[in-house]
């Protein structure tokens, strides 16, 4: 362990490459790469957004991390969460998947990604405009600087998850909407001492 460790936050954490990151990060590579490229970054690709909404439904009341680590399988089984593919997918496709244990066996969440793919397919218009039209128009508020300082639903969060239910979507609750809104970058959450903070952020009120 690096001396310099017990000097930072408990809210950060130090790598072996010398770089400050949020504290969730801890030492796992996988999620080091996924902070470090995907989190918190604006994604408006309909396709990876769908694919978002249908991964942060796995999670729920598992960790992240699980969901990450089978990513690549999700993917495989659900064709790369083509929307016109995963929405012709069938009852013995969901048989089929219950029976894979690369994934989350989850009967409810497996049938929610088909109807919500048949539910994207048919809206009419780009889910990530639906998705975006609910970004906070002013992205950060107060300096982050511990976990206290992120919420677990927003305003926004609610009712973007009350607009797709309103469409028929399963899995999207706010909490789950809020997780969604932090990955895609709707918001920015990455602490204050970590490198992919906002520099506007730095000697901002603390809470």
């Amino acid at each position: 362990m690096s001396d310099a460790m017990p000097m930072q936050p408990a809210f950060l954490s130090l790598g072996d490459d010398g770089v400050s990151r949020c504290g969730w990060v801890g030492t796992d590579p996988d999620y080091r790469r996924y902070h470090d490229e995907e989190w918190g970054r604006p994604l408006r690709d309909d396709q990876r957004l769908f694919e978002k909404v249908c991964l942060e439904g796995f999670q729920a009341g598992l960790s992240w991390i699980t969901i990450l680590r089978r990513r690549p399988v999700f993917r495989e089984v659900f064709h790369d969460f083509d929307v016109d593919l995963v929405a012709e997918m069938t009852a013995d496709d969901v048989e089929r998947l219950l029976g894979d244990a690369r994934i989350i066996r989850h009967r409810g969440k497996i049938e929610a990604t088909i109807s919500n793919a048949r539910i994207t397919r048919d809206l009419g218009e780009s889910l990530g405009q639906i998705i975006w039209s609910f970004a906070p128009a002013v992205p950060r508020v107060r300096a982050v600087r511990s976990y206290a300082d992120i919420p677990a639903i927003t305003e926004q969060s609610t009712a973007l998850s009350r607009e797709l239910r309103h469409r028929g979507y399963t899995f999207v609750g706010p909490t789950t909407m809020y997780a969604l809104m932090q990955s895609a970058g709707l918001v920015d959450d990455h602490l204050v001492g970590c490198h992919l903070a906002p520099v506007e952020q730095e000697g901002g009120p603390s809470s």
